[in-house]
């Protein structure tokens, strides 16, 4: 199934793939290399940690390749202004306050409130 995304979203998620399989990657290789240096690995807390630390890298590796290889990159400006839908950007009115807030329409993966950014 294809993941619907902004062209800045599937941007940010190929960079953090990169940063994840190279720099993260080297990070935890030497950590790993540091803790076994320290010797028994049944008590090595340093050790655990770093492969702990590992698998979680790995696993947000592995979901990256999947959903950057099922994006479906959306270009907002060739979408038409009359309807709310993906790639589109809504500015609501709070009745009470009259004060005006922006919200960006994106997809799942690039979803951030704090940003405004709702799927």
């Amino acid at each position: 199934m294809p993941n619907p995304m902004t062209t800045k979203g599937a941007d940010d998620l190929r960079e953090e793939l990169a940063h994840r399989k190279t720099a993260l990657r080297h990070e935890i290789t030497q950590a790993i290399a540091e803790a076994r240096a320290h010797g028994d690995l049944k008590e090595n807390a340093e050790y655990h940690a770093a492969r702990e630390k590992q698998s979680f890298i790995e696993g947000r590796i592995s979901e990256l390749e999947d959903v950057t290889s099922r994006a479906e990159v959306v270009d907002s400006k060739k979408l038409n202004g009359e309807k709310v839908t993906f790639g589109t950007s809504v500015e609501v009115v709070d009745e009470e306050t009259d004060e005006e807030s922006l919200y960006h329409i994106v997809g799942p993966y690039e979803t951030d409130v704090s940003k405004r950014m709702i799927s």
